[in-house]
């Protein structure tokens, strides 16, 4: 289950807006990325559909994991007792 959102575009998303920082074509795959982190109850879940491309981050991310939403942008979240914290909707290449 979602806990917290690291930002107020993300938090948008989640609710089923559409925040002006984000495409609608972005929105829209991550609000279902979205509804799926919210359902799991483990993190191997999140590993199915395996587009999903769950990743353990490192660096200035250590203690993150993040799913692919396109290309260039991932949803990246901190996972604590079977909750996700933190989330949010990240360029990741920037």
């Amino acid at each position: 289950m979602i806990k917290t959102y690291a930002n107020k575009e993300t938090a948008a998303v989640g609710a089923g807006k559409k925040p002006k920082a984000i495409s609608a074509e972005l929105a829209k795959i991550a609000q279902r990325k979205l509804a799926i982190l919210n359902r799991v109850e483990t993190l191997d879940e999140l590993r199915i559909p395996p587009g999903n491309r769950l990743e353990a981050l490192s660096g200035d991310r250590q203690g993150q994991y993040s799913i692919r939403l396109n290309d260039q942008w991932r949803l990246c979240f901190v996972w604590r007792e079977g909750d996700a914290w933190e989330v949010e909707i990240v360029d990741y290449h920037r």
